[in-house]
Formats: structure tokens, sequence, C-alpha cells
């Protein structure tokens, strides 16, 4: 048997963001240098994993609140995009490629998670395919980089490791079970939760065209859709999100994420911890005018424990 790590490559680079190690760590901090540090240290943050033309500059704002002095560990949430998944899935690799450098897998933590007997395993080609975790590497890479002031370089951390987390298409019961699971390593400072999520999915290519007339264009009637539901994710209440996501079926890809996420906070609520979430940016892909149109929303926030 060889002892050879296993390696997930960085699939997407070179098309949903740039495989140069060296243009991508500049794009990084050109993003990171127009947000402003509000909620740090984040505990969780939800930022979107669309190619970074699109929602780089968005997802800074919720990067720039992770502080790398505390933080240890990155759990990263992403939805499953291909492959039908009721519970959690798990990576069977040890490292995660990305052009800045290589990410490692917490294989302590992964082993306390699969004692659960509730999480499955994604094959290298899943997990490979799947971009949802993917995005949120580099930017995960960057925003844990240490700056040496003795030799003017940026260092990463030797000692920081990843739970990337593949999430299905849960249950309100199966959201909650995973929150309660979560919640032990969310109320640990040295962890931070990347939740994975792009919002509101419009147009007949997504075969989602809700349209509230009151609010003016196409766009606004979106921007109250999702500011709505980002309202809820702001009170950290599951219950009224998943009610939320009945009514109005907004096509938030990370629905199952943050439900998990919105769990896990509700359960430290419960064991008198105080904390609270705010959502830092909004962007939509373009601004839709008419039924031809088509867009992707993108939201950054943070939650911070008190």
């Amino acid at each position: 048997m060889s002892n050879r790590a296993l390696c997930r490559e960085a699939s997407h680079a070179g098309s949903w963001y740039t495989a140069s190690g060296s243009q991508l760590s500049a794009q990084l901090d050109g993003w990171l240098s127009q947000a402003q540090t509000s909620k740090r240290p984040a505990r969780a943050i939800i930022a979107p994993h669309a190619g970074y033309t699109y929602c780089g500059s968005c997802a800074a704002h919720a990067y720039k609140q992770v502080d790398p002095s505390v933080t240890r560990r990155v759990f990263i949430l992403g939805p499953s995009h291909h492959v039908a998944l009721s519970r959690c899935a798990l990576s069977t690799v040890d490292i995660y490629r990305t052009p800045l450098y290589d990410l490692h897998v917490d294989q302590k933590v992964y082993g306390e998670l699969w004692k659960t007997g509730m999480f499955e395993r994604m094959s290298l080609q899943t997990d490979e395919d799947e971009h949802s975790i993917e995005m949120h590497l580099p930017y995960t890479a960057k925003a844990m980089e240490r700056y040496n002031v003795v030799f003017h370089i940026a260092c990463h951390k030797d000692d920081l490791t990843i739970v990337p987390v593949l999430v299905g298409a849960l249950s309100e019961s199966k959201e909650q079970e995973f929150g309660k699971v979560f919640s032990k390593y969310l109320a640990d400072p040295t962890n931070l939760f990347v939740i994975s999520s792009d919002f509101c999915h419009w147009g007949q290519r997504f075969r989602y065209t809700y349209y509230d007339e009151s609010q003016g264009e196409i766009y606004r009637s979106i921007e109250n859709l999702d500011k709505m539901g980002m309202s809820i994710i702001e009170q950290l209440d599951p219950v009224q999100f998943s009610n939320y996501l009945k009514k109005y079926h907004n096509t938030i890809c990370g629905r199952h994420p943050i439900g998990v996420l919105l769990n896990a906070a509700t359960e430290l609520q419960k064991n008198g911890v105080n904390m609270s979430f705010s959502f830092l940016n909004y962007a939509q892909s373009s601004q839709c005018r008419s039924w031809q149109d088509s867009s992707v929303s993108y939201a950054a926030g943070a939650l911070v424990v008190h």
C-alpha cells in the first residue's frame, strides 16, 4: 500500500478563475482591498460560488471578515449541483490543490464526522466536477495568509486545515440533525464556517420567473425577493427561512448549507451563546428588464459570536 497523499486537482482553474497563482493572488488582493473590515473575527460567512469575474468582488466582503490570527480550521459547506444526495458527503482525498498553495483536509475531524454514521463519501469524480466547494478554496487560502513584516512576504499557515462537506437536498429534519452535529464545531472560535451559496437564479433558463410588478423593473423585484430571504437569515431563524422558501421557491442554490448553519446557530443560542449575522454586500450578474433576460444574484455576509 502506498502512503502517497490523494489530491483533488483545481479542476475549475483556467475556466472559472485564472490558473496563474500570481495573477489570482493579485486579483484576490485587489477585491479584498476594496472591502471593509466590520464584522471580525467571523465565525461563519456566506459567500457566492460563481466564476470570479461575476462574484469575486462580492465574495471579498465576506472574506475580509476572516481573521487568520484566530482561525485554524475552515469548514466549507457547498451544495451538490451534479449528483443526487439526500445526506452530506465527505471527500476521499487528503489535499485540495489551488493555484496559490495546497490545502490539507482535517482527517481528525473527518474521522469524528464519519463516526456519526450520518455522512457518505463522494467519489473523486464528483468532487472534481463540483464547483461549490472549489470556488472558496483560493479565497480561503488568500484570507488565511499572514503577512510577515520582517521579510515583507505573505506566508500561509502550516497548521491550517479544511473540512470540505458536500451538502445534499436535505429535509428540514435532516438540516436540524446536521445543524446539531456541526454546532459543537461552530462553538469553537478557532473554526470558520464557509457557507457556499448564490442567491436568486432568475430567467427562463433557470425555470424561475417570479415577478412582483409593484417593485418596478424585474431586477428590483429580484432584489426585493432576495433581501426578504437575507433578512430572515440575519434573524438566524431556520423555520422562517424554510417557510420563505416554500412560499416563494426562490432559487437559492445553497439553501441547504444555509439551513444547516441556521440550525447550528439556533442550537448554540439555546445554550446561551450570543451571536449576530449581517449581510455586507449584494450584487446581480446583470439587471433583468425583460422576460428574455436572466441573472444570478450574489450576497456576502458574516456571523459574529459576541
